[in-house]
């Protein structure tokens, strides 16, 4: 049974897509079956897959709208060794469409309970903003990795993403939960990420994340080239910290 887990945060850039992908090669990297779900209209997930988005046929917009299957939309991105379930502009019709269907929230579910056995790891790239799109992939997911800057406004927006989940929680998904804080862009110099990554550890414990994802540039550079960074260059620091949490999901993925 494949575990599903939203990347999200509804502060927008954090870093979601960038972990989103670099988890997702990271993880095809030490022998898991992975598949991408990109749920954001920008199509950052897909682009920085290698697959590019004005030439897929089918998306998860089709999926959503029942008008095709999972396993006929998802498309190899060869070079980065896991699965796209991939998206573009039309997504953000997808919205308005939702609004007047049955079992709104509930589609990406449905449609992903057929291929459970198919993978080891679901990961969906979420859009910053809290929508009907966000919200299938909540209804979905086991739980939540939370990719986040050690500043100040991060803890603000970091408030409103558990109140978020609780209420996802009570009212439609039973499993949800938080999976675990990743500090990304850290930068250990700089005194106030280091006081914010202790209060983050003294508040939320075993809740974040071991490993820790420095700023590099090479993470930055990777996807104008449509690779992840863990593929674009496996040596970078970047690179390597996100092969280290792909290890520490595994490790901890029994009991999550």
């Amino acid at each position: 049974m494949a575990k599903i887990f939203c990347v999200a945060n509804q502060k927008g850039g954090v870093g979601k897509t960038t972990t989103t992908v670099n988890l997702a090669a990271g993880l095809a990297k030490v022998g898991q079956r992975v598949l991408l779900v990109d749920l954001d209209p920008q199509g950052n997930a897909t682009m920085g897959s290698g697959i590019d988005k004005r030439a897929v046929e089918l998306s998860v917009y089709d999926v959503l709208l029942e008008s095709a299957t999972i396993a006929e939309a998802v498309i190899k991105a060869d070079k980065c060794g896991y699965d796209v379930l991939s998206a573009n502009r039309e997504l953000a019709g997808a919205e308005v469409e939702l609004v007047q269907l049955e079992h709104r929230d509930q589609r990406l579910k449905n449609a992903l309970s057929v291929v459970d056995a198919d993978y080891d790891f679901v990961l969906i790239d979420c859009p910053p903003s809290l929508s009907m799109l966000t919200l299938n992939g909540l209804c979905s997911a086991h739980g939540v990795i939370v990719p986040m800057q050690c500043e100040y406004f991060a803890l603000e927006g970091l408030t409103d993403l558990v109140n978020t989940i609780k209420q996802v929680h009570a009212n439609l998904n039973r499993d949800l939960k938080i999976i675990g804080l990743l500090r990304v862009m850290f930068d250990p110099r700089i005194t106030l990420q280091m006081q914010v990554s202790e209060q983050l550890k003294a508040h939320f414990g075993d809740k974040v994340f071991d490993t820790v994802i420095p700023r590099n540039v090479r993470l930055a550079e990777a996807p104008s080239y449509g690779l992840p960074g863990v593929v674009f260059d496996a040596s970078a620091k970047g690179s390597q910290a996100y092969v280290d949490f792909a290890q520490e999901l595994v490790r901890r993925a029994p009991t999550l």
